[in-house]
């Protein structure tokens, strides 16, 4: 299984740069949520649609989304995203949780996961910029850890927490960041002892800022309980990587339109084609995903079930009719075949 999450700058990103739209971020991540529906079935494999890192600013964008959830939801008795997260860490502990406990409950109604955030995730993302934030702030309390369970579980089961253990969004030199995983081990340990559960791991936990983390640090928190582990920084690198090395091994076929070492009159449109070098960073970023995914332990979890060519659907989208004259229409041609099977139709 793959997620594929979207973040409000990707959401822009995804409308296009040049649109100054207040709902740009909520447009571009509904489009990219219904492109990946329409083409998922050809990969054979379950997806995850998540929205990543929600601030207490872009709000109105998580509300956009679920405006969208639920409009699909009503068409096609399913949520348009998988998962949503909102990243309320800058805020004081009773707010964060309480929106959190007020989203949840809209979410539950459909089945939608929700990761929230306690603690706070070094460096900087998609605008929020915590560089220079307190380090003792960047390790979360199992008491704190408690509250989120404790308020959360009493709405719904599907949620997860990211607690923060010294994460850094980013990739920094060996020795500036201290990650401190074995801290997550705590929080299962304290909430299992207030819940009287059974189960060691009650919590299920997100690692946020895992580029640039040791295997040692990564499996300490797998063993830990942590189910999602963020990569966006070694996943752009990758994908620039892949272009570099194409640019690199064909850069003489990159120098205009005519002209390269097998002769002056020779095009080039098949090098600088976008199709073509976007692809070799796509195919980087993939083999990058393959490594954290055997790291993470999920590789051959799930036997990819690709459809033979020609079956998968071409508008993969069966509304849900929730209209009652379609539902009466709907029973009164099944009760007239029904009545028609036994003769009672017949003149």
């Amino acid at each position: 299984p793959v997620m594929i999450q979207v973040s409000n700058g990707g959401g822009v990103f995804f409308t296009g740069k040049s649109i100054k739209d207040k709902n740009a971020g909520a447009a571009g991540a509904v489009a990219m949520a219904l492109h990946v529906r329409a083409v998922a079935p050809y990969y054979g494999v379950p997806v995850v649609l998540h929205s990543d890192h929600c601030a207490k600013k872009l709000l109105p964008w998580f509300d956009s989304m679920l405006d969208a959830d639920e409009a699909y939801f009503a068409q096609y008795g399913e949520p348009l995203f998988s998962s949503h997260m909102l990243d309320l860490s800058e805020e004081p502990d009773d707010e964060n949780i309480a929106i959190c406990v007020k989203y949840f409950k809209r979410l539950a109604k459909m089945k939608v996961w929700l990761e929230m955030e306690i603690g706070i995730t070094g460096g900087e993302e998609d605008g929020v910029n915590n560089e220079d934030i307190d380090p003792e702030k960047l390790y979360t309390t199992p008491e704190q850890v408690y509250a989120v369970y404790d308020a959360l579980s009493k709405v719904g089961d599907m949620f997860s927490i990211a607690a923060a253990f010294g994460n850094v969004h980013g990739v920094y030199k060996p020795g500036n960041v201290s990650l401190q995983p074995e801290r997550l081990g705590k929080h299962q340990e304290f909430t299992k002892e207030k819940i009287g559960s059974e189960n060691d791991k009650p919590i299920f936990l997100v690692m946020h800022g895992g580029s640039g983390s040791t295997d040692e640090e990564i499996a300490t928190a797998v063993k830990m309980g942590v189910v999602k582990m963020n990569i966006d920084t070694d996943t752009q690198w990758a994908y620039w990587d892949g272009l570099r090395e194409f640019e690199a091994d064909k850069r003489d076929y990159l120098q205009g339109q005519i002209g390269n070492p097998d002769g002056a009159d020779k095009p080039n449109k098949k090098f600088y084609d976008p199709r073509v070098w976007m692809r070799k960073a796509e195919e980087s970023l993939c083999k990058r995903c393959t490594v954290s995914m055997e790291k993470l332990g999920s590789v051959g979890k799930y036997k990819a079930q690709i459809p033979e060519s020609g079956t998968a659907p071409i508008y993969p989208f069966s509304p849900v009719s929730n209209n009652p004259m379609d539902m009466a229409k709907t029973a009164a041609s099944s009760a007239k075949s029904a009545l028609g099977k036994f003769g009672f139709m017949k003149k």
